[in-house]
């Protein structure tokens, strides 16, 4: 008979789950905090403030800690923290160059949780520019694919200065340049409507097949970095097969 009941089950998985919710809240609400801080605090002039109010909204993140993390970046606040941004580089299992984007008010602690999670599961910390090479740096927009049909969307893109779209059964994925995002966006929003995500990333040229066991260690590294309070973003010019991901996320 197995020792734990099901009524406990249950209660353990709510509260990894909500475990879970908390740190997404937090991460939402720090980049918040640090997009109002670099620039106003009105979103309607601040463009990545709006791109992360759209991520919180989409997180499900309540009005009112979207207010409060608003808040907190105004000067004297009682919950501020000096946060900044930091950009780690990294090789993972299987040779995978991954980018680590980090909001931190520790730089030293950040690492060293970073190098932990990173020795633990066969990757290593590298250089600064060690692998942000392979990596082109651009602007994302993504809209459901409902939104209009791959010819209006390509046709809308390209009246809005951006450089690509790849249109799929469920969305549009629109790139930019880093100097035109900003103009692409409000381009596309003011045709289309606010889109489903917009954000600078970095965008791999290359992909590097990651298989098996090691694909299985690549995915136990990337849950650790992401399960990391100072851990915003996770980028990796890794290609795990689509048996790979379902076979290891039943096990």
């Amino acid at each position: 008979m197995a020792g734990h009941s099901h009524a406990k089950n249950v209660m353990h998985q709510k509260s990894v789950s909500d475990v879970k919710k908390a740190k997404i809240f937090n991460k939402l609400a720090r980049e918040i905090t640090v997009s109002a801080k670099q620039g106003l605090p009105d979103p309607a002039f601040n463009p990545r403030l709006r791109a992360a109010i759209i991520a919180a909204r989409k997180g499900n993140l309540p009005r009112d800690r979207i207010e409060r993390a608003i808040k907190a970046a105004q000067p004297g606040a009682a919950d501020s923290a000096n946060y900044e941004e930091v950009r780690y580089e990294a090789y993972g299992p299987g040779g995978c160059a991954l980018i680590i984007e980090a909001l931190t008010d520790n730089r030293n602690r950040t690492a060293s949780e970073l190098r932990t999670a990173l020795s633990k599961f066969g990757g290593t910390l590298g250089e600064t520019g060690s692998v942000a090479y392979l990596f082109n740096h651009v602007g994302e927009i993504i809209y459901p694919a409902g939104v209009a049909s791959a010819d209006a969307m390509l046709e809308a893109v390209i009246d809005a200065g951006g450089e690509n779209v790849e249109s799929g059964a469920e969305a549009h994925e629109i790139v930019t340049s880093v100097d035109d995002f900003g103009a692409a966006r409000d381009a596309l929003e003011k045709k289309f409507g606010e889109p489903q995500s917009a954000k600078l990333t970095w965008k791999p040229q290359t992909s590097v097949p990651v298989t098996g066991d090691t694909a299985q260690q690549l995915l136990k590294l990337l849950d650790a970095l992401e399960d990391d309070d100072d851990v915003q973003n996770v980028i990796g010019n890794y290609d795990i097969s689509q048996a790979d991901l379902e076979r290891f996320a039943s096990s």
